[in-house]
């Protein structure tokens, strides 16, 4: 963007406005730290030149909106023609109570719906198994059946509503169901618009809702994208996390890194499977974290969508541009939100979802100030969609597409969030991809370093956070918080022991054995589950049913 002998004219006055400025002050007023940097390890420099960019090419690193390499976003008036979806994640109790709140959320003004799923549903077992016991309605939504996907979506136009449902190792199970009641509705899956989160590989690393080994799980992911292919056209078949990944406390660089070795491995395997990457591209979405580290955060998504670009179109020979186009979902930093001044979490909320805004997220969710405390009363929701709101229609900063481009500061560490993230896939790919540097231990060692460094500045107050480790105000026990009832379990029980006995028997054990058949052959097993789902076998069952085939993965094994 400067030619060499401007940015060294730059240089050389920046180290005599130094000189003559910057040391005097320095030696009565001591800056508060001997060094600056981002959450990522980057050092931030005192101020920002034109020198400090690396030679930055507008036109071929930077663009404009909606062109190779989508530095400044993937659509060409971003916000000016429609605002990012917001999405509220919820889930919690029985189909009934989160369809009830569903539907407050669509009346309060939320554009798109995101599913949570309880333990035992992510894990593959009825609300009725012994290893229920206790968890049934408590972190999301209990899903058994056929039955209570119809009750979750009752009165809730899928052909006119985007969902995202938060499900990895039985993705496909739940993909089946909400196909199947679509189709009650009078919506034919080809219609339905949504995303199914089904990213197992990161499970491994930093969640461990696992069902399966990695190796009948990234077949059965496989296995939804040829399906959607032809059968759900208008889905997005995977939602790559690197959420998940910083909630485990990776630091920006990482969670773009170790997202996209992921991603590569999931585009290598549909492309082994004889699947056409500019099928499949286009149908491929993301899912970040929006942290505290804002002018970073900013960068973090910039750098992504250039250097998920360039891989789709130089590594895997990608002809559509649709196919290079990074389209992500962003939610705000559930990890960085505090129990005590459980107000402060509005404040840090507001700047994530403004980070992630600037960003070019296409879809948000905000943070509850009260999820420290539990899941989020009426009151905080309405409050975190607010906050989106008022983002986007008050602020002004959706007026301008990337209107932070060209900041000295913002393009520099734009260079160097993809600079660092591609020494890691570099590094990774030595390794044989992510699936072996995970059975290495690599990325889990890696994530787990950055967490114990984190958690190390915030014990020795190098890093200070409002509240806890400084401002700390005695405080009255939290009042008004939403508590699951304990009855739950008992009903959702009772409710999957009558539907145990209404269903066809016969039925059920027929579609069973075919999934289990299938799982032991090389066809697609999305028909066998979807006729599965439509006999109203239950999730456990069908998961139990690819059990017997498939094994269960233990951490202590190898990948």
């Amino acid at each position: 963007m400067h030619s060499s002998d401007e940015a060294q004219k730059i240089a050389e006055a920046k180290k005599k406005w130094y000189e003559s400025k910057v040391e005097k002050v320095i030696a009565r007023y001591p800056e508060s730290k001997p060094k600056f940097e981002t959450t990522s390890g980057i050092e931030i420099d005192r101020v920002y030149t034109p020198a400090g960019t690396g030679g930055l090419d507008y036109l071929n690193d930077l663009g404009f909106p909606g062109d190779y390499p989508f530095t400044r976003g993937v659509q060409p008036t971003m916000y000016r023609g429609r605002l990012w979806t917001m999405r509220q994640y919820a889930g919690f109790g029985t189909a009934e109570e989160t369809n009830e709140r569903f539907r407050y959320l669509l009346k309060q003004g939320q554009t798109g719906l995101s599913v949570a799923f309880d333990l035992p549903t992510q894990i593959g077992y009825d609300s009725d198994d012994t290893l229920s016991e206790g968890e049934v309605g408590k972190v999301g939504v209990a899903i058994d059946s056929l039955e209570d996907m119809e009750v979750l979506f009752d009165q809730i136009p899928l052909d006119k509503v985007s969902t995202s449902m938060t499900i990895n190792a039985p993705a496909a199970v739940l993909l089946a169901m909400y196909a199947a009641v679509g189709e009650k509705q009078g919506t034919s899956p080809k219609a339905l618009n949504g995303t199914i989160q089904n990213d197992i590989l990161k499970e491994y690393v930093a969640r461990g809702t696992y069902i399966f080994p990695p190796k009948p799980s990234m077949r059965l992911i496989t296995d939804v994208f040829e399906w959607c292919s032809t059968e759900m056209p208008e889905w997005n078949t995977i939602s790559i996390s690197g959420y998940h990944i910083r909630e485990a406390g990776s630091t920006a660089v990482q969670e773009v890194a170790f997202t996209f070795a992921n991603a590569i491995a999931y585009v290598q395997a549909a492309v082994d499977k004889g699947l056409d990457v500019d099928t499949i591209g286009p149908r491929l979405s993301f899912f970040f974290n929006s942290h505290m580290d804002f002018l970073e955060e900013i960068a973090k998504f910039r750098a992504a969508r250039r250097l998920w670009a360039r891989i789709m179109r130089d590594r895997f020979g990608a002809k559509n541009p649709r196919s290079w186009m990074l389209r992500f979902h962003t939610q705000t930093a559930g990890s960085t939100l505090t129990a005590q001044q459980a107000d402060n979490n509005i404040i840090r909320v507001t700047l994530q979802a403004l980070a992630a805004v600037l960003g070019g997220t296409q879809s948000l969710h905000t943070n509850s100030r009260d999820e420290a405390l539990a899941l989020p009363s009426e009151d905080s929701v309405r409050i975190a969609l607010r906050t989106q709101q008022v983002i986007g229609y008050e602020s002004g900063v959706a007026s301008s597409v990337d209107p932070l481009a060209g900041s000295y500061m913002i393009e520099s560490l734009t260079n160097q969030v993809e600079a660092q993230a591609l020494k890691y896939i570099e590094k990774i790919d030595e390794m044989g991809g992510a699936p072996a540097a995970i059975e290495k231990g690599y990325i889990q060692q890696e994530i787990h370093d950055s967490a114990y460094r984190f958690q190390r500045e915030v014990e020795s107050r190098a890093r200070t956070i409002v509240g806890v480790n400084a401002f700390a105000v005695q405080e009255a026990p939290a009042k008004g918080l939403l508590r699951v009832d304990p009855a739950v379990g008992e009903r959702q029980v009772r409710k999957l022991a009558e539907l145990r006995r209404r269903r066809d028997g016969s039925a059920v054990a027929s579609a069973l054995q075919a999934v289990g058949n299938a799982a032991g052959s090389c066809e697609n097993l999305m028909p066998c589950i979807m006729s599965a789902v439509k006999a109203y076998a239950t999730l456990g069952e069908i998961c139990g049913a690819l059990r017997e085939v498939f094994g269960e993965y233990s951490p202590s094994g190898a990948l």
